[in-house]
């Protein structure tokens, strides 16, 4: 691991691997395939970076990274450059004149690391350079990154991904490596399928983020729910809101900022030139809130989000996962914060109902749903649950909304029955079948003129569930949804059908075991004591001086960052201005060792550096 060390302190100025990535990088290295799972902010960039640069420097030419964005290409390459990596990227930003001249680059052997989207790889011009390079044995390494959409079961199925099978049956000598931070066992064994890996070495990390603190709270008011939290919890604070539909963004993007806080809204609706203008403004600025659907996020490598909120309930715990990753990559404090309801479990449901998928994939779809439903309801440890989803084991964390207020559980195994009695006594008295609404209002003995229209004041349960909140009946009804109890039928008005599976509940062989409504602001902690912001967070320890020096290098990154088209990170990371601010550098000699600053920044930014350090003096 000489090299590789060497390559890690000179090239990204870090004196020491993280976690797996030494020996993932030192099987690579000597030609191994790999499949890595890795969670976000965990470093899995370096574990291809280091190999490409060691093996190009051994002789055996060019690496070629497959990445579905464009806007991780652009910020990796810019990065590379930064460290002094000859980085390139094919990709539809470049005119003609520009990728004809990559294209040269790369076949001369100029460029250490390639990057394009599968697919362009796939294509016979470009498999046409692969082919040239790997002739003249300079083809060195294939790094398939976001490797979860080759598969049908993952969070975010692509279907180009599944052409780059070509590059094994193609170059079957040169090592390939597949990376991904969210694959659930059906997930990574499709991966390992699908781009023929059987022969790979598997590094799976721990799926743990322990500086995230997950609370998830009953729907009331969303929009206001959320509007609290962020004021209590996030004031001035870089985040992400995830919603379902195109309309929500907008929406809420505008409440946000009708309330001070500054937030955009990313859909695929938008104008393209507007929505590449909100993701470098939530790159480069501070305390940007991006309200968007889940085509915002994959690649976003902005280290100081301190929160990812959903309004709306992801399809399964991978892509919850991936999101909520997003969040804290800085390793300070941060939060995952969801509010889900009834209409999610319908809505979800109905999704999956309707899809043209074969009845084996609904299945394996159902399965996932329900257990993103069962983290949703759960009265234990949020992270421990999430964490066996991925096959890990652990203990209770002390810093989810559960562990910090466990939350009180009631007995809904009379009030379930109830309800599946009052679904069955109208669908024989009427004949057809009717929405959650009414059959709670039946059940609550509520008179409304739906109720006496169709005369339902006269079932034999009509009032019986008169002692449950509408609250608690809603969370009957969830649970009942999602353990498949109930049936929403999404082709007659979302009306209630009893299944199969109703029988055993209304028995009372099953029992239905809920928690207690959680109240509406759900934050789980007080204001004073939000999580500091990331900038704060790593400064906290400096002296006034220092705090000083630290606010005048971070208005000179910005500047830099500017100029070079960058995010702010990419230059430095505020951790590494914060050991700068306090180690007040007199020389290049004092800057040396400082976490972050390889040799190409220390020879580009030493002198500016120790200007700004010594005009704080």
């Amino acid at each position: 691991m000489t090299a590789a060390l060497s390559i890690l302190q000179e090239v990204f100025g870090y004196e020491a691997f993280r976690g797996p990535q030494a020996g993932i990088i030192d099987h690579v290295i000597a030609g191994g395939d790999a499949l890595v799972l890795m969670p976000t902010g965990g470093g899995k960039s370096l574990c291809y970076q280091i190999p490409a640069i060691a093996r190009q420097r051994a002789g055996h030419g060019i690496s070629i990274v497959v990445s579905p964005l464009i806007a991780l290409m652009h910020d990796q390459v810019g990065a590379l450059h930064e460290a002094g990596v000859e980085a390139a990227f094919l990709n539809s930003t470049l005119t003609g004149e520009e990728a004809n001249a990559v294209e040269k680059r790369l076949l001369r052997g100029e460029i250490t690391l390639l990057y394009a989207a599968p697919e362009r790889v796939t294509t016979p011009r470009f498999l046409a350079l692969l082919d040239s390079l790997h002739e003249r044995g300079k083809l060195s390494l294939f790094a398939i990154d976001e490797a979860h959409c080759v598969s049908q079961w993952g969070h975010d199925f692509r279907p180009e991904y599944r052409a780059l099978t070509v590059l094994h049956e193609r170059y079957a000598g040169v090592p390939r490596m597949a990376l991904t931070a969210t694959a659930d066992a059906i997930t990574r064994a499709d991966i390992v399928e699908r781009l023929q890996l059987e022969n790979a070495r598997q590094f799976v990390s721990s799926f743990d983020r322990p500086n995230i603190r997950y609370a998830i709270v009953e729907k009331k008011d969303p929009t206001l729910q959320l509007l609290r939290f962020i004021e209590r919890e996030h004031e001035g604070d870089a985040g992400i809101v995830y919603c379902q539909s195109r309309k929500r963004v907008e929406e809420v993007a505008q409440t946000l900022t009708d309330a001070g806080i500054t937030a955009l809204p990313y859909h695929a609706g938008l104008d393209a030139a507007v929505r590449q203008a909100h993701q470098d403004r939530f790159l480069r600025e501070d305390g940007i809130v991006m309200t968007a659907t889940i085509a915002f996020g994959m690649g976003i490598d902005k280290p100081d989000v301190r929160f990812v909120a959903h309004l709306d309930m992801p399809k399964n715990i991978e892509g919850y996962y991936q999101e909520t990753g997003r969040a804290g990559r800085d390793g300070q404090p941060a939060d995952a914060w969801m509010a889900y309801g009834l209409q999610d479990v319908v809505n979800q449901r109905r999704m999956i109902d309707e899809s043209p998928a074969g009845d084996d994939f609904k299945q394996v779809m159902v399965s996932k749903l329900d257990a993103l439903l069962s983290l949703a309801e759960a009265v234990d440890c949020r992270r421990v649950r999430l964490l066996k989803y991925f096959g890990e084991d652990s203990t209770p964390c002390g810093n989810c909304d559960n562990c910090l207020n466990p939350p009180q559980v009631w007995d809904g195994t009379d009030a379930a029955r109830k309800l599946l009695s009052t679904i069955y006594r109208v669908q024989q008295q009427s004949g057809i079948s009717f929405g959650a609404g009414h059959i709670m209002d039946i059940l609550r003995g509520k008179v409304t003129d739906k109720v006496t229209q169709f005369g339902h004041e006269r079932i034999s349960t009509f009032g019986l569930g008169a002692a449950y909140s509408e609250a608690q009946l809603r969370g009957v009804l969830r649970q009942l949804i999602a353990t498949g109890a109930l049936h929403v039928d999404a082709q007659a008005y979302n009306t209630l059908q009893l299944t199969e599976g109703s029988r055993a509940v209304l028995k009372g062989e099953q029992p239905v075991m809920l928690r207690e409504s959680v109240s509406a602001s759900g934050g789980g902690r007080s204001k004073r004591d939000k999580p500091s912001r990331a900038p704060s967070a790593v400064a906290a320890a400096l002296t006034d001086e220092g705090q000083a020096r630290f606010a005048a290098l971070k208005a000179w990154r910005a500047e830099v960052a500017r100029e070079h088209n960058l995010p702010a990170y990419v230059i430095f990371h505020d951790a590494t201005l914060a050991a700068i601010a306090a180690l007040e550098p007199q020389s290049l000699e004092d800057l040396q060792g400082v976490s972050g600053i390889g040799a190409k920044k220390l020879e580009a930014y030493g002198q500016e550096v120790l200007r700004v350090v010594a005009a704080t003096a």
